[in-house]
């Protein structure tokens, strides 16, 4: 399952940090974040439920970027 949803990400680099943080997450195939749509798209493995995942997700932006908020 694929999913779009809005981020706030200040800058490009940060933006490729939230990716790679995410990409790291248990039930999360493939994510990429769009800096300059704001849009992260996520690829959800098989069995995972993305609302609990899309919660890893956030924490691990948050590391890079505290204030980071993404559209759940």
């Amino acid at each position: 399952m694929k999913k779009t949803y809005a981020i706030e990400v200040d800058c490009a680099n940060c933006a490729n940090l939230m990716e790679s943080a995410a990409n790291k997450i248990d039930g999360v195939q493939h994510a990429v974040v769009n800096f300059m749509t704001q849009k992260m798209i996520v690829e959800f493995a098989e069995g995972y439920e993305p609302g609990t995942v899309m919660k890893d997700v956030l924490r691990a932006c948050r590391k890079v970027e505290p204030d980071c908020e993404i559209s759940l």
